[in-house]
């Protein structure tokens, strides 16, 4: 094929070939671009408008009825292959045509000298033009070319496709309608996702037996033929010559399975977790899960500013996700982390005790005293809010019926922000004026709250009432 510029003509080897070449067809073009026109700026092809179209040409040039494309060098693949047509088809999916070579290499499963050979055919055959080369940068990598996927004029030419525009911009307009059908053969194979063929070899390298306990050879199947031992037809042997390795050893837990056995851990364990998802637990916890936390770590480094109720946790994953933010950077060392969960549960420890002491007497007290202990704690706080009552101005706490439509806005909002102050006079609404007028009064989010409060408090605070 005669090409635009004279530099670009490959020179006669004068040296004969010593490796056997088939010679081209009749009628057709022998693709072979110098490598000083397989650069963008001296290349005679145009850019293709999308991958599709490129793996077109990549299809008609690789064909291997018709040689259309014979490489230059005396080494490596002598025509384009399947693996040709395997690289093809991952440049054709980059966005941008900057393929690695060890990116190549490790999606195809092949050696990065086998990945060179097939992009300097590509290069050859007219269908890979250099935007910028690649080379050594002063971080001491190696930087990846970058190419542009091209279309020979020779693919234009056999088809009868006519383009519009200069250069390498041009844009294919029409083709012959002869080869339009050759066209759409060529749409279809590159439409077609294309595998390596799996390889047909025996399991083992010994010759295969047949049915007469014969081997494939030319030998003669009978003679050779050894009858089994009377001794071994009835029940055979009762042991296997080569018995079996038992490996039913316990698998060990890469990084994410100990972040997903940790996020378990805590689920079944911590009752303010029991609602939370366990990728979304192992997620949070990962850091603590990678430096070798357990779970009554996680427990008490969540809890190290103040015990969780599982009432008051609504989104326990966001919860977790707060209270151990930096922790695993606080308590970095298992000695830390120690001294973290030996404090927490002396904390937990003498808290229990304090709610016990105070719910119930002491094996020295008499039930006498802890009985007059308790109402004294009741008459106590009635006094208080007889007390309070007194002072308070509002119609609220006035003798007889109180109607709750007469009060205006700003001593509905006065009590609204005493109850949320405190919830214990919440049950003092819910005595004068019932559980349904204190909703109505107070709205339902502040009388769920104080009582959950009321709930959780102490048995001889919560039977004042």
């Amino acid at each position: 094929m005669p090409y635009r510029t004279p530099a670009c003509q490959l020179e006669r080897a004068q040296t004969p070939e010593t490796r056997q070449k088939s010679t081209p067809e009749q009628g057709t073009q022998c693709l072979n671009v110098a490598p000083a026109c397989q650069w963008l700026s001296t290349t005679t092809g145009r850019i293709a408008t999308d991958g599709h179209t490129w793996l077109t040409a990549v299809h008609w040039t690789a064909d291997p009825k018709a040689t259309r494309y014979t490489p230059t060098r005396s080494h490596g693949p002598r025509r384009m292959n399947v693996t040709t047509v395997l690289l093809a088809q991952e440049i054709a999916n980059l966005k941008e045509c900057r393929p690695g070579i060890a990116y190549l290499a490790r999606k195809l499963k092949v050696s990065e000298r086998t990945v060179e050979y097939h992009l300097g055919m590509l290069r050859e055959a007219g269908l890979l033009a250099y935007r910028t080369k690649g080379g050594r940068v002063v971080q001491g990598r190696d930087e990846a070319s970058v190419y542009e996927r091209t279309i020979p004029l020779a693919f234009d030419e056999a088809h009868g496709i006519r383009t519009v525009g200069e250069g390498v911009q041009r844009r294919p307009v029409t083709a012959a309608p002869e080869a339009r059908k050759s066209l759409g053969n060529l749409a279809k194979k590159a439409a077609r996702k294309v595998r390596r063929p799996r390889r047909r070899t025996p399991a083992s390298g010994e010759s295969r037996c047949t049915l007469m306990e014969g081997s494939s050879t030319g030998s003669f199947p009978a003679g050779s033929s050894i009858p089994p031992s009377e001794t071994r037809l009835a029940s055979g042997d009762s042991t296997h010559p080569t018995p079996k390795k038992a490996t039913s050893r316990p698998q060990k837990l890469n990084k994410i399975g100990r972040r997903h056995q940790l996020a378990r851990q805590l689920i079944q364990n911590v009752p303010w977790l029991s609602r939370a998802s366990v990728p979304r637990i192992a997620w949070i916890a990962r850091h603590c899960a990678d430096a070798g936390w357990q779970w009554q770590e996680v427990q008490a480094a969540a809890e190290e500013r103040g015990p969780i109720g599982e009432v008051g946790s609504f989104r326990p994953s966001g919860l977790l996700a707060y209270r151990l933010k930096g922790v695993h950077q606080l308590y970095a060392s298992q000695t830390a982390r120690h001294a973290m969960l030996t404090a927490w549960e002396d904390s937990r420890l003498r808290e229990h005790l304090r709610h016990e002491g105070y719910d119930q007497p002491t094996p020295e007290a008499d039930s006498t005293t802890a009985q007059a202990a308790q109402q004294s704690i009741t008459d106590t706080f009635h006094q208080e809010r007889a007390n309070w009552a007194a002072e308070q101005d509002g119609p609220m706490y006035a003798e007889g019926a109180v109607d709750i439509h007469s009060l205006t806005r700003e001593e509905v909002l006065a009590q609204r922000e005493l109850a949320a102050a405190d919830p214990t006079f919440v049950r003092s609404f819910i005595a004068e004026l019932g559980e349904q007028g204190a909703r109505q009064l107070l709205t339902h989010r502040i009388v769920n709250q104080a009582l959950t409060l009321l709930r959780l408090n102490t048995p001889a605070l919560a039977n004042a009432f």
